[in-house]
């Protein structure tokens, strides 16, 4: 039998698109609405003239780099599927151990307030959130862009997240009081190759690097929370792969106590915090 002329097929029209198998598969089941399953037991049947044009075109991104996320329009964390867009940090399995040990450190709170600064897609305070319906959670963001596609996810996933828009601490009122504050801040040095690599290069530069030494942020969250913690309470915070020791003295000399850090699943310290 004669290969069909014009073969409009997903099988016929990713044989050279230079891209993965898996890449290619979620490709597709984005673009069709379909399960892995359904595709590979009809990936030999044509497609629209629409669906190849937009596979062509998604393929192509992803050949210059463009991270899948943002490509599929989301991206999986702590078991909740989050909306993602260029104006937001694509989540990441590594700021799970934050979500994680904070909720360690209400477990035994009833109606906890926490609040998470610099909220991004919101896929921390909104996994608190699910995981706990009785916790009171404020998320910030100085990104409009930002608020818009947390408060979305929120929406979407039926979560309880108050938004605000401000400047870390100052986006919420003097005298809001916290058990417990996370935050993933902008920890990455400026002139860091890393930046220049990969998905980084697609991702919003403010919410990667300070455009200094990479602790700026942390320095601001760490010295304000005693201001803002109630009794007991605990601030933890994700850094770079070198900074646990750096950010675990400027938690201690903002007054608080017990620092330490905890290490995430390829064994680095990721996040480090302490008490009031």
């Amino acid at each position: 039998m004669h290969e069909r002329m014009h073969d409009q097929s997903p099988r016929a029209l990713s044989k050279d698109c230079g891209l993965p198998r898996l890449e290619v598969s979620m490709l597709w089941q984005h673009l069709l609405g379909v399960s892995r399953a359904w595709l590979i037991s009809h990936d030999d049947e044509a497609v629209s003239e629409q669906a190849a044009q937009d596979f062509a075109a998604l393929a192509a991104r992803r050949r210059d780099g463009e991270p899948m996320a943002y490509l599929l329009g989301e991206r999986e964390f702590m078991g909740h599927r989050f909306a993602v867009a260029p104006g937001v940090l694509i989540p990441r399995p590594d700021t799970e151990v934050l979500v994680e040990t904070g909720l360690a450190c209400i477990a035994a709170l009833q109606n906890p307030t926490v609040i998470d600064l610099g909220t991004g897609s919101g896929a921390i305070a909104i996994s608190i959130a699910l995981a706990r319906r009785d916790a009171h959670v404020t998320a910030t963001d100085y990104s409009d862009a930002a608020l818009k596609i947390a408060r979305g996810n929120a929406h979407r996933l039926q979560a309880r997240v108050n938004f605000v828009q401000g400047d870390w601490y100052q986006a919420v009122p003097p005298e809001a009081r916290f058990d417990l504050i996370v935050s993933n801040p902008p920890y990455i040095a400026a002139g860091d190759h890393h930046l220049s690599e990969g998905d980084l290069r697609f991702e919003p530069s403010q919410a990667l690097t300070d455009g200094a030494d990479g602790l700026q942020a942390l320095a601001i969250l760490a010295a304000g929370a005693r201001q803002r913690l109630k009794p007991s309470g605990q601030i933890w915070l994700e850094h770079g792969w070198d900074q646990a020791e750096a950010v675990r003295q400027l938690l201690t000399q903002a007054g608080l106590r017990d620092a330490s850090s905890r290490r995430d699943l390829a064994g680095i310290e990721r996040i480090s915090g302490a008490s009031l």
